[in-house]
């Protein structure tokens, strides 16, 4: 089962979450169909969107990631609530897969570097909140951390990445981190942080040698004391449902219910972020009609 834990450092200097996303991940590549680069690229933007969400502080808040550059991919969307439960999608699920000459998929290619990050977040009252970054790589975690450094002024390493098995393209590991530096951090503990940091091997690599998410965040916080904040389970969740459909198609104009009924003799609506198609007939509509 997927995680997330969050720590932070017993002088309150470093914040640091982890996430295990691996059956988010898979299951999100299942339901869309997804070329393993189009499966990278979500698998990315869910993990950071996981961890962003688990940070609000709301129960009702929930949180939307858009990342649209001028690549083939598209538009890569995700929203998590604030118990970090997660969903996705992507513009072209099939966008055609290049690789670095290491062989590690090009993300970033298929992204696109001239575009923006786009960040809402809804805390459950109020006006959301709305912030849009330009994209610095495409590649997604360098884009989450300009994100905070720009429109929250707070300094942040983002790690994320997404192990597809070459042949079967099957999800093999997923995960990511989020590292930031809080307002009592001094210069000698930011030196420390980023010597831990360019020593830290790739979140997949991490996870295949078998280390958890907390042994992820205490080899990130090597020589600070570590207390772990909380820990959960998290999950891919849609929660949309024919009854949500239906409140909606109630809450439109009587006019154009009536016109569903006269012009279409039925109404379709489709989930993006589960694909499941939700059909009302004719008497079904006026069903609905009869209730405004």
């Amino acid at each position: 089962m997927d995680k997330i834990i969050r720590c932070i450092t017993s002088d309150g200097a470093i914040m640091a979450s982890a996430i295990d996303s691996t059956d988010i991940v898979y299951k999100a590549s299942i339901i869309h169909k997804t070329s393993p680069v189009a499966t990278a690229a979500l698998g990315r933007l869910l993990s950071a969107t996981s961890m962003m969400g688990a940070m609000l502080k709301s129960k009702n808040a929930s949180i939307n990631l858009r990342v649209a550059g001028d690549g083939p991919l598209g538009a890569v969307i995700a929203v998590a609530d604030s118990s970090g439960n997660v969903k996705g999608y992507v513009s072209n699920a099939s966008c055609q897969t290049t690789r670095y000459e290491n062989g590690k998929l090009n993300v970033a290619a298929a992204v696109g570097k001239d575009g923006v990050l786009n960040v809402m977040k809804n805390l459950g009252e109020g006006e959301p909140y709305l912030g849009q970054t330009n994209l610095v790589s495409g590649e997604i975690a360098e884009d989450i951390a300009n994100y905070y450094a720009v429109s929250e002024q707070i300094p942040t390493v983002c790690a994320l990445g997404v192990l597809v098995d070459k042949e079967s393209a099957q999800v093999l590991l997923s995960g990511g981190m989020l590292i930031q530096l809080l307002p009592g951090a001094d210069e000698s503990t930011i030196e420390k942080l980023e010597k831990n940091v360019a020593q830290l091997d790739s979140v997949t690599t991490m996870l295949a040698k078998g280390m958890s998410t907390l042994d992820m965040c205490k080899e990130v916080l090597k020589g600070f004391e570590v207390e772990v904040l909380d820990e959960f389970p998290v999950k891919y969740v849609c929660g949309c449902s024919k009854e949500k459909i239906e409140a909606l198609i109630e809450s439109m104009p009587k006019e154009e219910i009536e016109e569903m009924i006269e012009k279409d003799k039925g109404a379709s609506a489709f989930c993006h972020f589960c694909n499941k198609k939700y059909e009302f007939t004719e008497n079904e509509l006026k069903e609905i009609l009869k209730k405004k």
